[in-house]
């Protein structure tokens, strides 16, 4: 079978967040799909196989860690999304059937994909006690950010403040159920984005995730609200780094990035 890594949140190859995506007929055991997901050593492996005809979703999707299966991934499906449409296996709007219901996707004629995905429901939160120790900056303010999303998003200072943190990713695990959104808003918007982030999944075996999709729709019903716009792009100021458009609708948020194939292979087991 063949599988691909492709750099999602990026429109040139080593930037942005890698995922490998494998097409399949059906899943195999569990078992199977985590050694994969162990032996490509990305933050995500997408596994996506068709459904028949006539049913609410074109394709089941999983998403596994290194170390576990996640409920909701936005690279991944994002390059899941972009091999479907770049090979010619299916066109238009795709729509994936999910541990977190129905996400459907839709290509857009520049090459960039849109993502609709649940709002993150936010829960102001206590500043858990360590928190500032093991980021090494203050928070603002922290907020729960719902099962689907399992983090503690933080409001750090400045943007600054997020850029320069070096966290002690041992002491961040078991801060929250998948880890800790840090952020800030955009020192200068004219430089293409209203806010920064940084996240940080020690405990499901990702120190620093390069661009997470997930993430952004709890920060985009948090700036949306703060800065007053229903679309914003985020910068997430990872060594790779990616930029994410989003648009809040109500209990939806669209994630809307690009993608690019780096690599192509065969699975021999």
């Amino acid at each position: 079978m063949r599988i691909r890594i492709v750099d999602a949140f990026t429109d040139r190859p080593f930037a942005g967040n890698p995922a490998g995506v494998l097409l399949l007929n059906s899943f195999p055991d569990d078992a199977w799909l985590q050694n994969v997901a162990r032996e490509v050593n990305h933050a995500e492996t997408a596994f996506a196989h068709r459904l028949p005809e006539g049913g609410e979703a074109d394709w089941a999707l999983r998403w596994f860690t290194p170390a576990t299966e996640v409920a909701l991934c936005g690279h991944a499906t994002l390059a899941t999304a972009h091999v479907l449409r770049t090979t010619g296996t299916h066109e238009g709007p795709v729509r994936f059937a999910t541990r977190s219901g129905v996400l459907i996707t839709t290509p857009h004629e520049d090459g960039s994909v849109t993502l609709d995905f649940p709002t993150a429901p936010l829960t102001r939160a206590d500043i858990p006690e360590g928190i500032a120790e093991a980021l090494g900056a203050e928070p603002l303010t922290a907020f729960d950010t719902g099962p689907n999303v399992g983090d503690l998003l933080v409001e750090l200072a400045d943007e600054k403040t997020v850029l320069d943190l070096t966290p002690d990713h041992r002491a961040l695990r078991g801060r929250s159920a998948r880890g800790i959104i840090a952020t800030a808003v955009a020192e200068d918007p004219g430089r293409g984005y209203d806010f920064v982030s940084r996240c940080f999944f020690p405990d499901v075996g990702i120190d620093e995730d390069p661009v997470t999709g997930s993430a952004h729709t709890a920060l985009a019903p948090y700036w949306s609200e703060r800065l007053g716009r229903p679309g914003l792009t985020g910068l997430q100021a990872s060594p790779r780094s990616g930029r994410v458009r989003t648009e809040l609708r109500g209990d939806r948020t669209l994630l809307t990035g690009r993608a690019v194939t780096v690599i192509e292979g065969e699975l021999l087991v």
